[in-house]
């Protein structure tokens, strides 16, 4: 008897979860296919093409919300339940609120593991894939900036023409092995620079042992400066910012290739935190099920559900709120970033367990 109500419970919860999946998943859709159609529209593509980079976007969003997704479908499946009197049931069967929240609790933490696992390296090949595309109709664009096998690719527009850098990697405040192209506004090469060693702390780059190979008429003339100067439209905080986005690193290549990364010279804050974000998804999961099951559990009283999805909702933004608060204070070194990462978990570890305890003596 107790495996029916178990596969009962089971079936339920992730039928609902699910449903609450496609419903995000529809919505993002939605949004996110407006900004897709004015990025193509003075682009010949066909008009399936921006419905199809939506679709394959959208799947790593649904992962970074994940938390909030499953705190919403538990206490809709928990509300369910309760008014439907399947809950007095499983009560009179031996399934106390503590026990129904265990086997709620440890199916979301182990779902988060399965998605860590099985659906990240999908959802990550999916985001390769987009900003592949992207960055091949982006070529035409005033400037860019791009990271590849080759290292490092900046583009930029310039008074008299156009400036294209490129680093076999960046290092701290400083990229290393830089090549320099000055192009006239015909794409004809004006000159030509080297430096094993470039300062791009600040807009004003400080270049060292610089080789300086001029066109004059036809004819490159070298030379060789200790120092050297130009002004970029790029900083390191700019360039740093641009590649935070960590959605093509899946799960299991970050722990496999760690080291790799640190070498082709990815910042190893932001690998760090991208790793302890991922890390802490199944307990998040498993807090985020447990803060539904506090909220909703403690009565068999039928109540309205709409009035606890909106407290939901609510709840949902105070928690995003001070995740994103916790994430600044740890990039502003106020407090570990790794700490930062996981005092979400913490506190939510800390306000469910009281929680627990009581809805458990009901």
């Amino acid at each position: 008897m107790n495996n029916i109500f178990l596969n009962y419970l089971l079936k339920n919860f992730f039928k609902t979860f699910f449903i609450f999946i496609l419903i995000f998943y529809c919505f993002g859709v939605i949004l996110n296919l407006f900004e897709e159609i004015e990025f193509f529209k003075n682009i010949e593509v066909s008009i399936f093409f921006p419905l199809m980079l939506t679709s394959i976007f959208i799947p790593s969003m649904i992962i970074k919300i994940l938390p909030f997704i499953t705190f919403l479908s538990s206490m809709w499946f928990m509300l369910r339940i309760r008014n439907n009197k399947d809950l007095l049931t499983l009560k009179v069967f031996g399934f106390s609120n503590f026990k129904i929240f265990i086997i709620l609790a440890s199916a979301s933490f182990v779902l988060g593991w399965l998605i860590l696992i099985l659906a990240n390296p999908i959802t990550s090949s999916m985001s390769k894939y987009y900003e592949k595309t992207k960055s091949n109709f982006s070529r035409d664009i005033d400037h860019l900036v791009t990271f590849n096998k080759n290292g490092l690719w900046i583009k930029e527009n310039i008074d008299n023409g156009q400036r294209i850098i490129s680093a076999r990697k960046p290092d701290g405040y400083f990229l290393i092995d830089v090549t320099i192209f000055h192009l006239d506004k015909q794409s004809n090469l004006i000159n030509k620079i080297i430096s094993p060693k470039v300062n791009i702390k600040e807009n004003i780059w400080f270049l060292e042992n610089v080789t300086l190979l001029k066109n004059a008429s036809g004819v490159f003339e070298q030379q060789n400066y200790e120092n050297f100067q130009i002004n970029s439209n790029y900083n390191h905080e700019k360039i740093n910012s641009l590649f935070k986005n960590f959605d093509t690193m899946s799960f299991l290549d970050l722990v496999i290739n760690y080291k790799e990364f640190l070498k082709k010279g990815y910042n190893k804050t932001f690998l760090n935190q991208n790793l302890h974000s991922m890390l802490s998804l199944p307990f998040f999961l498993f807090m985020m099920t447990a803060l539904a099951a506090i909220l909703t559990l403690n009565t068999l009283k039928k109540s309205d559900n709409l009035k606890f999805i909106i407290v939901g909702l609510l709840v949902s933004v105070l928690i995003f709120y001070l995740k994103d608060l916790s994430i600044a204070l740890g990039q502003t070194e106020r407090i570990p970033l790794i700490l930062a990462v996981w005092a979400p978990v913490i506190a939510l570890s800390l306000f469910t367990f009281i929680g627990v305890l009581q809805i458990n003596e009901k």
